[in-house]
């Protein structure tokens, strides 16, 4: 899997996790259906909000290291070729 495809599926991760949460808070505050259920509708908010959390933090995490990871590779490609350069440049003496 390329880099560009695992960065857009770390990104619908995050969308859908954050949907689970907005979901589940909506669930709890706002659902009289919910709270009808009792018992039952509050284990059903708290899994919404759990796999939400599920969903969206680890891949954040991953998501902020491979973009940490791609500007440090550029940065030293960058320096590289800014050594090169100055090394293939004649002295003036």
């Amino acid at each position: 899997m390329t880099e560009q495809n695992l960065i857009k599926l770390l990104k619908v991760c995050i969308t859908i996790g954050l949907c689970l949460l907005l979901l589940g808070i909506y669930f709890h505050n706002f659902s009289e259906y919910m709270e009808s259920l009792g018992v039952t509708g509050i284990i059903i908010s708290a899994v919404c909000i759990a796999l939400g959390l599920i969903f969206s933090l680890p891949t954040k995490m991953y998501l902020t290291f491979l973009l940490v990871k791609r500007e440090a590779d550029l940065k030293a490609a960058e320096k590289e070729k800014q050594s090169t350069s100055e090394e293939k440049m004649p002295q003036a003496e």
